[in-house]
């Protein structure tokens, strides 16, 4: 039979050589036992060097004392294709060296698995979204003006113009509302300008965003948002379960639904209680907090996911819908899941006189915005929606340390290579 690969592992030994040779697959072992005299073959492989990729043919042999799956190739010839330099990382090497040499960082199979779990998930949600209706879009990522915080945008040359990379689709994906799509999604780029070194922070991330019609609340929003990450950590266990408990040492756990809700300002009281002061320089849970919360639901619950729900309208975008009753507080909400936030979601604001004012109290133009207004001017139903990121979610998942761990190609402040 005919195997190619990566040289994983070389064991030369007096009598016998072993290689371990590894692709996208998994591995296999090589046997090759040494010749009393002219064994060119034996010298050719005490020259190889690791990573190099390697064609062989050989016979297939069983033996239950192999560990990867009783079988092993006994080699025949063997064929160098590409030979490679010593490597420049190790397993304890450095985060950002590791991103400097990225694609062979990503050769390793506990790095290489995370990106096939990525894939599961985001088919996962895809069926999830397609089994209940919804339609796939693709949202410009050039705008004539900004979505969320101008303070986040970034500035690129166009033509003899200027444009900005979208933060987020939420003006494109609300404008598929009155245009009677009903239901969209979407996973793809977003971009923001902000100059933050944390574990959780990117300029440039995956987005999964959806938008749909004719909702009571936002209550209607985190229904679906809970029964989609169901269908996703259950396709992701079924397929990968198994290999993540072996690679991560973690076992994935499907959570149960409804998801436990907390309005923010109770959350607030109970981190307290638990001895921790969120500081109070704005209206948000803080990372510590969000860290307390969700250490507080696990306890009581038995629960890896959490809603904070009801947060400060001087926090939230101005096109988030506020109580009726009470116009300090939004009809949106944060999944935190295993103490970091992943996700913002909201009912937004579908009337006309109502979104202008919003948009002036936070300092916009209506007329910059006149575009995404128009959307709201020839009959727009009751809609809501989130946005959620990826990367995040795989890094929660999969006890990760680190947004560039679960990013195959990351990008922050100071990183725009590879």
């Amino acid at each position: 039979m005919k195997v190619s690969g990566w040289v994983d592992t070389v064991r030369d030994q007096k009598k016998v050589q072993f290689v371990i040779l590894r692709d996208e697959t998994g591995a296999v072992q090589l046997v090759h036992p040494r010749s009393e005299e002219n064994d060119e073959l034996a010298e050719q492989i005490s020259a190889l060097g690791l990573g190099s990729f390697i064609e062989v043919e050989g016979e297939l042999k069983h033996d239950e004392r192999v560990k990867l799956g009783g079988l092993e190739v006994k080699i025949e010839r063997l064929n160098v294709v590409s030979v490679a330099l010593e490597s420049p990382i190790a397993e304890d090497t450095g985060i950002d060296k590791r991103m400097d040499w990225r694609f062979l960082d990503l050769r390793v199979p506990r790095n290489n698995l995370i990106f096939r779990i990525q894939t599961t998930l985001e088919h996962a949600w895809r069926s999830y979204w397609v089994e209940h209706d919804f339609i796939e879009i693709h949202t410009p990522k050039l705008m004539a003006s900004a979505s969320e915080s101008r303070a986040e945008l970034f500035e690129v040359k166009y033509f003899e113009g200027k444009a900005y990379l979208a933060q987020s689709p939420q003006f494109f994906k609300q404008m598929a509302q009155p245009a009677g799509f009903g239901r969209v999604f979407e996973i793809a780029p977003a971009f923001r300008a902000d100059p933050s070194f944390t574990s959780r922070h990117a300029t440039e991330f995956t987005s999964v965003d959806m938008e749909l019609s004719w909702i009571d609340s936002h209550e209607d929003v985190m229904k679906i948002h809970e029964e989609l990450m169901v269908a996703g950590l259950s396709a992701v266990k079924q397929k990968h379960g198994a290999a993540i408990l072996e690679l991560f040492g973690i076992e994935i756990t499907v959570p149960k639904t409804p998801f436990p809700r907390i309005p923010l300002a109770e959350a607030k009281r109970i981190v307290a209680e638990r001895g921790y002061e969120v500081p109070r320089h704005d209206d948000d849970m803080d990372p510590e907090g969000e860290r307390q919360i969700a250490a507080y639901v696990r306890e009581k619950f038995g629960h890896d996911f959490v809603f904070l729900t009801d947060y400060a309208s001087s926090i939230r975008p101005f096109y988030h819908m506020r109580h009726a009753d009470n116009p300090d507080l939004t009809n949106s909400y944060d999944l935190v899941y295993g103490g970091v936030e992943i996700s913002t979601g909201a009912q937004r604001e579908h009337r006309i006189e109502i979104l202008e004012a919003q948009a002036r109290q936070k300092g916009l133009d209506p007329e910059e915005l006149g575009f995404y207004l128009d959307f709201f001017r020839y009959g727009v139903p009751p809609h809501g929606g989130f946005g959620m990121g990826l990367v995040r979610v795989l890094m929660i998942m999969l006890g990760l340390s680190n947004v560039r761990e679960s990013t195959y190609l990351f990008r922050g402040p100071t990183r725009l290579q590879p």
